[in-house]
Formats: structure tokens, sequence, C-alpha cells
């Protein structure tokens, strides 16, 4: 039977020890959908979502950067690391929909699939602030991995 990695053999919460673990190449990708409705999405000019706040996307991806950046210092077990590389991209999945992705990379002891679903987090989370003006039926249907590697195991999700 599997163990919980953050808890220890005392039941009290211990951030993981990866003295002993060798510095591979880390990446993750993660996924955020967030229910717009169809109001709000036609309000796009090209590929962008312009309000009185500014532009929705570009400040999104920008939160969603910093909020990855952030990250050990927003989850208590997470291991602060120096990303190498992280990106989000937006886009319309339909009349109502729109998906954020960020992947993130670096060279380190652990993982950092966390920093991949807090940047995707975040960015959704900004969506909704700057678009809850137009409607509070936003909903941020998904946060989910896509895909992680170089640790011991590597994960790749499986869609229907």
């Amino acid at each position: 039977m599997k163990k919980l990695s953050h808890i220890n053999d005392q039941g009290q919460a211990s951030m993981v020890h990866v003295g002993g673990k060798q510095v591979t190449l880390r990446k993750a990708k993660a996924r955020a959908i967030v229910f717009l409705g169809r109001s709000i999405l036609q309000e796009m000019e090209g590929s962008e979502l312009q309000l009185a706040k500014g532009s929705v996307f570009q400040t999104a991806i920008l939160a969603g950067i910093m909020g990855a950046k952030q990250t050990g210092q927003l989850i208590p077990l997470c291991h602060p690391v120096g990303m190498d590389h992280c990106d989000l991209t937006i886009e319309v999945l339909d009349e109502e929909r729109i998906q954020i992705i960020c992947s993130v990379s670096v060279e380190a002891k652990t993982g950092i699939e966390m920093e991949a679903l807090t940047g995707a987090s975040v960015a959704a989370l900004t969506v909704y602030d700057m678009c809850k003006a137009m409607s509070h039926d936003i909903v941020i249907q998904e946060v989910c991995l896509l895909e992680k590697s170089g640790g011991k195991k590597n994960y790749k999700r499986h869609e229907d």
C-alpha cells in the first residue's frame, strides 16, 4: 500500500528529504478549464478579451507566472525551486470555455508539478477576478496535472 510522502512515521506533516536525490531535468504541464459563458466570450477582440480592467489573458498569463514562482511560499511542504522556464497559454475551447496551460521546467532534485498546477490556478483565478463584474456564473471547472517527467515516476494523463 502506498503511503503519503508528506507524513512521517509519527503521523505528522513533514517535508520530503531530497538531499540524496539526483539533479535531473524536471518538467510538468497543468491545465485549468474556465467556464466564462457566451456573453463574456462575445467581448473578445481577435484572440484577446479586453475589459475595463485591461487585457484579461495577458494579465492572467503574468499572474500565472508570478504564482508559479511563489509556489514554495504558498504550499507549506513544497520545496522552493527556481524555475528555468515557465510558459502559460490561454485558448478558447468553445463558445463558453477557455483552457489555460502552464508548462514549467527546472533542473533540480525534486519535481515541479506543484508549480505548474499553481500557475494554471492563479491564471484561472485572475480571469475570474477580471471578468466577475460581467457575471458571477464563471466556474473554474477543472485544474489538473497533464504530465510530469524527470523524477522516479513519469506521468501522462490519458484523456478519454
